[in-house]
């Protein structure tokens, strides 16, 4: 298995949530996680924290973040130099997705979910 170390930004406690779901999908397929929320948690092995880490060797950025709540973070994910980020159902940002793209950073519309389930991240 490829495994692409990931980070979840905007990752929920609420096992409901998507990012939630992302999380728990990502290890199930073999993935390292990272992730960041509003305040410090744990899904599974995963501690979330609530303030940006200089995470090494991520591959890909996966955003559940508002496009107003990204502005915070976009210095922050270039700095990563990800391969990719995926711009989840919500957090489309097109402003944002130039700017990545001219920093040599994939930039995807997409839902990790689906991706996952369809074998395709």
């Amino acid at each position: 298995m490829n495994n692409k170390k990931t980070l979840v930004l905007g990752a929920s406690a609420n096992p409901e949530q998507y990012s939630h779901l992302a999380v728990k999908k990502l290890l199930q397929h073999g993935h390292e996680v990272e992730a960041i929320g509003r305040e410090e948690f744990q899904i599974g092995p995963v501690i979330v924290s609530p303030t940006p880490t200089p995470f090494k060797n991520i591959h890909t950025v996966t955003v559940y973040l508002n496009p107003a709540k990204q502005e915070l973070y976009e210095d922050y994910i270039i700095s990563l130099h990800p391969k990719r980020v995926i711009f989840n159902p919500g957090a489309e940002h097109p402003s944002f997705a130039k700017k990545l793209k001219s920093e040599g950073i994939e930039a995807i519309e997409a839902c990790t979910l689906v991706m996952l389930s369809a074998g395709t991240y």
